[in-house]
């Protein structure tokens, strides 16, 4: 009896919790836990991909599963997850602004032209400037993790054949933080992040247009099913990222470009290093890894937006329908008082 009453009461304090968040507090939380826990998944995929990206020639040459075996031999387990740190550390605050930012700028759209159609384009520009801007506020955490995950350190009494043992440049988040910075100051820390905007605003609006309109076309008894939603952000994310993915590819060369060898030809600007990609590696570098990076897609992105419609609907989130509801209502509401002080 006593432990109900203790479960009873802990349902009303985390109920009372809940009810006093702001709405966009609650859409931090939710994207923040569902990017943490799709990246997380797909982490050893993701370092394999990077290391594609990148041309490590020891791992460029034996493919997918030879890469993996390769990291398994020389350096464990904890191999497939170097770097993770840093990319868990970027995908919370990123994917908890992307997807808050996107929610607020479909709001702020619907507000100031109320009449405009809530339709696919919507979620599209939505969706794009959401992007660009947890880009902006979290992409010193990408050249990070791309440059952790760039490192291949092996133990040190193990010589595997065909594997460089490069010495650790790195300790961690925090030193490779500080000797970047160190290094080429600010700039520095935002080397690379032109292709990724570039990239990110198509990537981001098609990753949710695609994804709002399929669920358009699902039965409202089945919105909610987690094997709908996650069919959904699969395709949403494999669409998106076909388009984009050679911007992805110039971004992770213009970020490691300082511990590739000294006589590599300067990066600069994004379409000359993407022009000077396809000249010197060849065209097919530009989709170097996109295979991977497709296995690597489906999960995360389906992962993604299904966590974060569960979040959603834990944290008592207003549906879109509702929200426009809400908005609509509201400034009707303020026009009112507005005409009648």
């Amino acid at each position: 009896m006593t432990k109900k009453v203790e479960e009873r009461e802990m349902g009303m304090f985390f109920d009372g919790i809940i009810e006093s968040m702001p709405l966009f507090a609650k859409e931090l939380v939710a994207g923040g836990v569902a990017g943490g826990l799709a990246k997380t998944v797909v982490a050893p995929l993701e370092r394999v991909k990077i290391l594609f990206q990148t041309r490590r020639a020891e791992f460029h040459s034996v493919g997918l599963f030879g890469s993996f075996k390769k990291i398994a031999k020389t350096e464990g387990i904890m191999g497939f997850y170097r770097g993770n740190g840093a990319s868990v550390a970027r995908i919370v605050p990123y994917a908890a602004l992307h997807y808050m930012a996107y929610e607020q700028y479909r709001r702020w759209i619907i507000k100031g032209f109320p009449d405009i159609g809530r339709g696919p384009v919507l979620d599209l520009v939505a969706g794009s400037f959401a992007g660009g801007t947890a880009v902006l506020f979290t992409y010193p955490l990408d050249l990070v993790r791309t440059k952790l995950a760039y490192q291949v350190v092996g133990p040190t009494k193990i010589h595997v054949k065909g594997v460089v043992n490069t010495e650790q440049i790195y300790r961690g988040i925090l030193d490779c933080f500080s000797k970047t910075y160190k290094g080429s100051g600010l700039r520095g820390l935002y080397r690379g992040v032109a292709p990724s905007l570039y990239g990110i605003f198509p990537y981001a609006g098609l990753k949710f247009y695609f994804y709002e309109e399929m669920k358009r076309h699902v039965p409202d008894e089945q919105k909610k099913n987690i094997m709908v939603n996650l069919v959904c952000g699969s395709v949403a994310g494999l669409l998106g990222q076909t388009f984009t993915y050679p911007l992805d590819v110039v971004r992770r060369q213009m970020q490691v470009q300082r511990l590739l060898a000294s006589n590599s030809p300067e990066l600069k600007g994004t379409m000359e290093t993407l022009i000077m990609i396809a000249k010197n590696q060849g065209w097919k570098q530009l989709f170097s890894g996109l295979s991977i990076n497709y296995l690597k897609v489906v999960p995360s992105v389906a992962i993604g937006f299904t966590v974060y419609d569960i979040m959603k609907s834990s944290l008592r989130v207003p549906s879109h329908d509702e929200a426009v509801i809400e908005v609509v209502t509201n400034k009707r509401n303020t026009q009112t008082s507005s005409l009648h002080p």
